[in-house]
């Protein structure tokens, strides 16, 4: 999938005029059904099964909100499916709606800016809820997960469910992030994909909690680890293209600690530096070509370089300072390529400068609990975004090395020192 974009001026983007804001629109029955209908053939072909539990406690036509974990494309047709014929809003992130924004609301999307304080969402949400008598689907993720593990969820999700008063309803799906991971370059392997759909939690249930215990049952609920999960049952990927771009999540060799050296492609991922190798197994287990097999299993390995990341946080060494591209997105009409700068991520934050001195962005440590980062983003390259309520810049690397997850594993790091320092 592509996604539109223009060149233009920096200055040009800035003076664009701002979108005035346009509240969701009723789902109609027929784009509920195309919906289905065109998610039939990707279901059918990884021969799709839904277990559902305790949803006879939900009414036919009662609103709810739909929580669901994010693994690849293939949620949303799952959603699509499940949730047949109940009309339903999709909390989506406004880059989707670049290019589309007719066709995207008319199929009940709302836009979203990917960790950033978004008011006017919240204001959506209960108008579809409330006025529009619509259920909402969220992905509270908000990104795909590197590791096959849970990503952070906002804190105010709890806030979310007393402000809504509907039920909660959960998808948890099994099998989509072994088919389609989001590091191997968009190539899909021959996995079959299940979900589980659970009423979670009662209007009444929600009036009676505290949002300290709502965060803790949807913190719960959204604990996984697919690579675990292929293990123990004993699912056999046998592709051989499955280690293909693991690099961009085990970027820092175990061996030797070298970063951005390691390259994946084929069964293996090796190290440039030592040319200490390791192959991905059929079952998803890691092992060593000689020596010590220091990581088994990938989430473990991507876990290490977490600590390492706190480490230099701590000790005041971390430091990004690369070369990017930029693109900006102000509207729905398409991402503006505004020409190259710098992007510096330390303990101070993020600090994006270029267009030819004209362009000088800050971001906080505590702006966001996390970051929205990407691989191969609408095919155009790996990415940084960063930004607020009225533009978001997306940085695209332009030296070698993998420095996406290091940046977004800093980010959520830098937050949480930050907010424990507060």
């Amino acid at each position: 999938m592509k996604i539109k974009t223009v060149q233009k001026r920096y200055e040009e983007v800035l003076a664009l005029p701002t979108p005035l804001h346009k509240k969701p629109v009723r789902q109609r029955m027929v784009f509920r059904t195309l919906l289905r209908l065109l998610s039939t053939f990707d279901l059918r072909a990884v021969h799709f099964t839904c277990e559902k539990a305790g949803m006879e406690r939900l009414g036919n036509k009662e609103t709810c909100l739909i929580l669901m974990n994010h693994s690849s494309f293939i949620d949303l047709e799952i959603a699509a499916k499940v949730l047949y014929p109940r009309p339903f809003h999709i909390v989506c992130t406004s880059d989707g709606f670049v290019g589309k924004e007719w066709l995207m609301r008319a199929i009940g999307c709302i836009p979203a800016r990917k960790f950033i304080n978004d008011v006017t969402l919240v204001r959506d949400m209960v108008y579809a809820v409330k006025e529009l008598k619509s259920s909402i689907l969220m992905y509270p993720e908000a990104s795909y997960s590197f590791d096959g593990t849970q990503t952070p969820l906002p804190e105010s999700i709890g806030k979310c469910l007393k402000l809504l008063k509907v039920p909660v309803v959960m998808i948890r799906t099994s099998g989509a992030f072994a088919r389609d991971p989001l590091y191997n370059n968009l190539q899909r392997r021959k996995v079959k994909v299940s979900a589980k759909m659970e009423y979670l939690l009662s209007p009444e249930e929600i009036d009676t909690k505290s949002v300290q215990e709502l965060n803790e049952i949807i913190n719960k609920s959204f604990s996984l680890d697919y690579f675990r999960w292929q293990q123990e049952n004993h699912i056999a990927i046998k592709e051989d293209f499955r280690a293909d771009g693991l690099n961009r999540v085990l970027y820092k060799c175990p061996s030797c600690h070298t970063e951005g050296k390691m390259l994946g492609k084929g069964t293996k991922i090796s190290c440039v530096q030592c040319g200490k190798g390791y192959e991905l197994t059929e079952y998803g287990f890691l092992k060593a070509d000689f020596g010590e097999t220091e990581f088994t299993h990938i989430p473990d390995w991507y876990c290490w370089q977490r600590e390492c990341v706190k480490k230099e946080l701590l000790e005041d060494t971390y430091r990004l300072d690369i070369p990017v591209k930029i693109g900006m997105i102000v509207d729905a009409k398409c991402v503006y390529q505004v020409g190259e700068g710098r992007l510096l991520h330390t303990k101070d934050g993020f600090h994006l400068s270029g267009c030819n001195g004209k362009l000088d962005f800050f971001q906080e440590p505590t702006a966001s609990y996390s970051l929205y980062s990407d691989f191969f983003w609408y095919e155009i390259g790996d990415v940084i975004c960063i930004g607020n309520e009225k533009v978001l810049y997306y940085c695209f690397p332009q030296e070698s090395g993998d420095i996406v997850a290091k940046t977004r594993l800093a980010a959520e790091e830098l937050y949480k020192i930050a907010r424990a320092a507060s």
